[in-house]
């Protein structure tokens, strides 16, 4: 065999495995047709964080008068703050290939396809072709933006994420089409930069899949903040003009149309599993996702799947996981599956929004008494100093034995405080062990604390 291990796609499901194969002393290669990294670096989380903290800086400077540093006037350059985008991400692929030739890591350029289940022919340049041999395979061939049919993307008036984050200046007015977390960080970024942002959503809430309590608070803000919704909506049509184009939308049988300049489709992913030879080796998949048991092996024994084309959820630092887990399967390492209900959720537009375990409303259905507690951010002190004080934590605990069930923020950092929380259910702690943890004062990180005392009926600052 040529490799030990040989990975399809280098997205942070595939270069990570492909880095701890090789740490596991296997000759690794890894196979790409685009940039190294893969969507993910260079054209979803890291691109499109750059473009949500430049929104989050231009949305300082409008309120610096509140800091004692009025800013009279200032202006904003548009092309350049696509620039600052593309060049983090460029240096963060180059990254990516400093670590693969540092970790010997041979890299393929081109399609890769299945012959059989040893054996992938890259199809490089020029139609060129190379067949090469593993003793195992990894399919990381990650995701691609779906469409509506009869409303495809066409990269101009009909728009998917890629296309959004490098249009070479600020629409005027753009829809938004699904309210998920890419629909709603772009709503967020374009509206702070000044375009005209209206939401369509068929679900009854924006972030469907976040606990109802924090969705409502999103929509509050997102209205104070001028982006209109509409919700229980279903896209009927869409027609496109020279310049602009016109959705007939419905809601509860009355119909209506909303222009604007451009449409973002953000209705979700579908795995990318044609063209890749799978039904030649005859592994199974539906609906667009491959089939894995819980060492991500499908049912061709030597060969792995993992990230978003195995299905939800559909998280970069899932399919990473995936990837450490899969490889140290492959090679006979001790491996305990995921646990995908420690896994956090993270949506980054103002205010954050971040999650981890049940939701109250799942917990209720799973049949488990509970002891809920809330904190608003406002009362928390190091929030008042940053002026940033909207939003609120819950905690989500079982009444007969303490556990931790789930943890819901909206709020400032709401991103990086989940992480606490999900360590914490990672240890199966109970709310004993939040409460005997001293969290530093003042920080952010005390509504973890104020919220396990409020669920437990003894709240100190409120």
């Amino acid at each position: 065999m040529d490799f030990d291990v040989l990975v399809i796609g280098s997205g942070p499901g595939g270069y990570v495995a492909a880095i701890r194969a090789a740490q596991l002393g296997k000759k690794v290669g890894i196979v790409e047709r685009a940039e190294l990294g893969g969507i993910c670096l260079n054209w979803g989380c890291i691109p499109t964080k750059a473009l949500l903290r430049t929104a989050e800086v231009n949305e300082l400077i409008k309120n610096s008068a509140s800091f004692g540093l009025p800013v009279e006037k200032h202006s904003i350059d548009f092309p350049k703050i696509i620039k600052r985008s593309r060049d983090v991400a460029n240096r963060l692929s180059k990254g990516v290939s400093f670590l693969m030739k540092k970790n010997k890591v041979e890299v393929i350029t081109g399609n890769g396809r299945l012959l059989d289940k040893n054996t992938v022919e890259v199809t490089g340049e020029n139609d060129s072709k190379r067949k090469t041999t593993a003793g195992n395979l990894l399919i990381a061939t990650g995701a691609r933006p779906r469409n509506i049919p009869g409303m495809e993307i066409d990269g101009k008036l009909v728009m998917s994420y890629k296309e959004a984050m490098v249009v070479d200046k600020l629409p005027e007015s753009i829809v938004v089409v699904g309210a998920g977390a890419i629909g709603v960080e772009f709503a967020y970024f374009f509206n702070a930069l000044g375009s005209d942002v209206t939401i369509v959503e068929m679900l009854p809430h924006l972030l469907p899949i976040e606990d109802e309590e924090v969705s409502r608070e999103l929509e509050k803000s997102f209205k104070k903040q001028g982006i209109k919704f509409h919700l229980n909506t279903k896209v009927e049509s869409l027609e496109k003009g020279k310049s602009e184009v016109k959705l007939t939308v419905s809601n509860g049988g009355k119909s209506e149309a909303i222009k604007a300049k451009c449409v973002l489709m953000a209705i979700g992913v579908q795995g990318n599993v044609e063209n890749i030879g799978l039904e030649e080796v005859g592994i199974e998949h539906e609906n667009g996702n491959i089939k894995v048991n819980e060492y991500y092996q499908t049912n061709v024994a030597n060969v792995y799947a993992i990230g978003d084309v195995i299905g939800a959820p559909w998280l970069a630092h899932v399919a990473s996981r995936e990837g450490i887990t899969a490889v140290e399967h492959m090679t006979g390492e001790e491996v305990v599956p995921i646990d995908y209900n420690t896994i956090p959720g993270c949506t980054y537009c103002q205010p954050q929004v971040a999650s981890v375990g049940l939701t109250e409303k799942k917990a209720k259905e799973m049949g488990y008494d509970l002891k809920v507690g809330r904190f608003p951010i406002r009362v928390n002190g190091k929030a008042m100093a940053l002026g940033e004080s909207e939003g609120f934590i819950k905690i989500i605990y079982d009444s007969k034995y303490g556990e931790l069930l789930g943890c819901h923020i909206i709020g400032p950092e709401a991103t990086e405080l989940i992480t606490e929380v999900t360590l914490a259910k990672a240890v199966e702690s109970t709310y004993m062990e939040v409460l005997h943890t001293i969290h530093p004062h003042p920080t952010l990180s005390e509504i973890v604390l104020e919220a396990t005392h409020d669920a437990l009926g003894e709240p100190i600052h409120i």
